[in-house]
């Protein structure tokens, strides 16, 4: 028997449990979520079914796919996993006297800083960005957050993965949901090259769309990745015994598959190309693969790495300073590789956390979990250099002692997909689910044409269990069309055809009875094609 535990998804403001039990139940959460994610249980991700997509089993549409994509512009978020200082990591020297007091141990020196612009400053130790930052290739956007922080790491981390607002429950990522409109049948028929790469981001839903599926090829490890790029092997879902028990061996196996389904041309980037220098260890040797899989050709435009530690309670000195070291001299070694190929221009990075650190250190050397924080931004795409957004201030602060945000961080994310994915305004809009004010100052600016070629319009659909053996699948038509509706089993056999024919405009629903075709529990995709463009889902059946 399993025991459930509901996680601690708000710590109130001004609250002094970051130490207590709430914390380490949102810390134990978040670690069973991550387990679960790794193995596909709670994203599904998409299927690969047998060896075969489905679409090669049915009536194939034309394929939106990564060909689509018509210019070599990548995106690389840096994930500064546990809530990063923001305070010690572009310092206010404009104030420098109010940080000191507030941090008499932390504390950067004066004679430790490399001055930026006069009123901010950087550590010695981030001396690699040094030439970016001279040579026009980095931005700083100060006071960034979103209103009624949350302080826990398991719900602060998905608001800034979904892009919601501090109170809405979502699990669809900004991300996912641009991916969902690329690919409308990522499950049955996914593209040649991976939508989206993400290296040690689990627990979070920066690429989950709409309905749950993870649209990335995720890996905790880097090492992973290495050994995917180098071997490329599949697991077989089609080799297990002829009982209830094979048959869940070949969904997990079919689940692992969402991972290296793209194995193929995932060795054949890494194969084409070589790292031009050296990487640290840590994030460099994420940076190391994702500058070789760009400069071998690989057809994705989106990529996450993960810098952990940030979580800096205690003894954050040397702790924060080893990690922004490491940031800086990877970030510089990425950047000198990708030019090297001629490819440092078509590519942007972008860091975020859930959020900053408290202004004022605490009694073991450390600082407690925050609100807003600084975002950094890196490429020679940006076009020259600056820092942009409010000023932290240390003196005019949230209910909490928290520094106050002025910039929502929604705003440098649409501004990203328009001016640097080239999104269509309206859609972009969409995508992040209401307007939010595009950022100036960033120096992006759209390609001739666009990186996604998004449908003109999409359907919404849906499926919700009625019964243990019901399960109904929603969809809602803009207009009249040609409709069909099907049902395959994790082999992309057909078990289920529910309707075919014409239906007019509004929302229609077709119920499918596992117990009618004799079909065991498990899960099952279905596919819905609408004028020749198909969109497809993950249902289940328990017994």
């Amino acid at each position: 028997m399993c025991n459930h535990h509901k996680p601690t998804d708000s710590i109130p403001h001004g609250s002094a449990l970051e130490h207590g039990e709430a914390h380490e139940r949102d810390h134990h959460f978040r670690s069973r979520r991550s387990f679960l994610r790794n193995l596909g249980l709670f994203s599904g991700g998409a299927m690969l079914l047998g060896n075969t997509p489905v679409a090669a089993l049915a009536n194939n549409p034309l394929a939106w796919g990564l060909a689509n994509a018509n210019t070599n512009r990548a995106l690389v978020l840096i994930r500064f996993k546990g809530g990063n200082d923001g305070l010690n990591t572009i310092i206010p020297v404009f104030d420098y006297g109010t940080y000191q007091a507030a941090r008499p141990s932390i504390h950067i020196p004066q004679s430790e800083l490399l001055n930026l612009n006069g009123a901010f400053a950087m550590p010695n130790y981030m001396s690699g960005l040094s030439d970016m930052w001279q040579d026009g290739q980095m931005k700083v956007v100060n006071s960034v957050g979103y209103a009624d922080q949350n302080l826990s790491h398991f719900r602060s981390t998905d608001i800034w993965a979904t892009g919601s607002d501090s109170e809405v429950m979502d699990t669809s990522g900004w991300l996912g949901r641009l991916l969902e409109g690329q690919f409308p049948d990522f499950i049955t028929d996914p593209p040649e090259a991976p939508p989206a790469i993400q290296i040690g981001g689990s627990g979070t839903y920066v690429f989950d769309d709409s309905m749950g599926n993870n649209m990335s090829v995720q890996v905790e490890d880097p090492e992973a990745l290495y050994e995917i790029a180098q071997n490329g092997e599949l697991y077989d879902p089609l080799s297990v015994p002829e009982c209830y028990y094979g048959e869940q061996i070949a969904y997990l196996r079919t689940v692992a598959n969402n991972t290296f389904r793209y194995a193929e041309v995932i060795s054949q980037a890494y194969n084409s190309a070589e790292n031009s220098n050296d990487y640290p260890n840590n994030l460099g040797r994420q940076l190391a693969l994702v500058a070789r899989l760009i400069k071998g050709g690989l057809d994705t435009k989106l990529y996450m790495v993960t810098l952990d530690g940030f979580d800096t309670h205690a003894g954050q000195a040397n702790q924060h300073a080893n990690l922004m070291n490491n940031l800086a001299e990877s970030v510089k070694a990425f950047y000198e590789d990708l030019a090297a190929a001629n490819r440092s221009e078509d590519v942007l990075c972008m860091s975020f956390s859930e959020f900053g650190r408290r202004i004022e250190q605490n009694a073991s050397n450390g600082t407690d979990h925050g609100a807003a924080s600084c975002m950094l931004l890196f490429g020679p795409a940006l076009n020259g250099n600056g820092i942009l957004g409010q000023n932290p201030d240390m003196h005019d602060v949230d209910d909490a002692g928290n520094l106050k945000f002025g910039t929502d961080f929604r705003q440098i994310y649409a501004t990203v997909l328009e001016k640097w994915l080239c999104v269509d305004h309206s859609t972009v809009d969409e995508v992040m689910g209401q307007y939010f004010e595009r950022m100036g100052g960033l120096g992006i600016s759209c390609a001739p044409t666009p990186v996604f070629d998004l449908p003109a319009a999409r359907i919404r659909h849906w499926a919700a269990p009625e019964s243990r053996e019901e399960t109904a699948i929603y969809y809602v038509l803009p207009h009249g069309a040609e409709v069909q509706v099907e049902v395959f089993n994790m082999f992309g056999q057909p078990v289920g055809k529910l309707f075919r024919g014409w239906q007019p405009a509004g929302q229609h629903r077709q119920a499918f009875r596992a117990s009618a075709v004799r079909l065991a529990a498990g899960y099952y995709v279905y596919r819905i094609t609408v004028q020749g463009q198909a969109y497809s889902g993950k249902i289940a059946f328990a017994r």
